[in-house]
């Protein structure tokens, strides 16, 4: 039998609309979502989105509740997500542009072998997507 793969990183991000925030997710980037948790009033308390076989966490600042409340909240960071070649960081940048990203770095080829991108979110958190694969 096949050990099944888990990973030891998993990014989770706070964001003020989390039905917006997944909605950008899976059209700009191709994310799809795997579970949604809500509270009574409705608000998003963890959900997880997948991008080929891994995963992300989510959730949602309650009404009212400013960046920096929780200790779960630090803001917006950069998340790198590796692809497998450039013709798809290409195809990828295009997808996200289309559907609103604000482009930050063009797909270019850097000095260390990899081609990447980069787009912000509607909340500011910035994606980067590349072809470096780290500790390999």
């Amino acid at each position: 039998m096949t050990e099944k793969h888990f990973q030891r990183f998993g990014p989770v991000l706070r964001y003020d609309d989390g039905d917006k925030a997944i909605a950008f997710l899976s059209d700009a980037f191709g994310f799809k979502e795997h579970a949604v948790h809500r509270s009574p009033e409705g608000q998003i308390v963890h959900a997880e989105l997948e991008f080929k076989g891994d995963y992300i966490g989510l959730s949602e600042r309650a009404k009212g509740e400013s960046v920096g409340d929780s200790i779960f909240d630090l803001g917006p960071c950069c998340i790198y997500v590796v692809l497998d070649d450039g013709a798809e960081i290409d195809a990828l940048c295009e997808r996200a542009r289309a559907a609103g990203a604000e482009i930050v770095m063009e797909p270019q080829d850097q000095e260390y072998g990899s081609r990447d991108f980069s787009a912000r979110d509607p909340e500011n958190f910035v994606w980067a997507f590349g072809t470096y694969r780290m500790g390999s």
